[in-house]
């Protein structure tokens, strides 16, 4: 008769923690996952409609030097992002912190570990502000939030910006 092990932790990773991805996983290659500009995701160009599903895929995601990878406990694969794995659809003042909501539910404050940052499209000259979720992964802040926020601005030193966390967010110059 075979007993069951006393350490169940041994057989289980355990799943609150991201899989490292130098722990010998074989490299499947691409998925033919690709998450879009908008946030949607898709299989070989069909969109993913089961947000549990998508929420499920996005719980294994990480993002390394050479790209965005899904990492299981039993393998890794490839995966596209055509900008940032996440959208910021929602943001709300609460207190002096901005509360940020996800188009996969996750909430994120920002503040030192979740900071806000602004890219200019070079070709556009557009902003394109983003906040950290997770472990290197960002959501792109759509623009009726980045709306809210130049709203909620405040000007120090020239700069027009937020403040989250105890943290100044710079959005941008203050236009004379």
């Amino acid at each position: 008769m075979t007993q069951m092990p006393t350490n169940l932790k041994a057989l289980a990773p355990d799943m609150g923690a991201l899989p490292s991805l130098d722990q010998g996983r074989p490299d499947c290659g691409d998925f033919g996952l690709k998450i879009h500009r908008d946030g949607t995701w898709s299989y070989y160009g069909s969109p993913i409609g089961r947000k549990p599903l998508v929420k499920l895929f996005a719980s294994v995601l990480r993002k390394e030097g050479d790209g965005y990878w899904l990492v299981t406990p039993v393998e890794r694969g490839r995966i596209e992002v055509e900008d940032a794995p996440f959208t910021a659809i929602a943001c709300e003042r609460q207190g002096e912190n901005l509360l940020f909501t996800t188009n996969l539910d996750e909430l994120v404050t920002a503040g030192k570990d979740h900071p806000i940052r602004i890219e200019v499209d070079p070709e556009t000259a557009e902003p394109r502000p983003y906040v950290m979720v997770r472990a290197g992964l960002e959501a792109l802040i759509v623009r009726s939030v980045f709306y809210d926020l130049v709203a909620w601005a405040e000007e120090r030193n020239g700069l027009l910006g937020i403040s989250s966390g105890g943290v100044f967010f710079p959005l941008g110059p203050c236009e004379a």
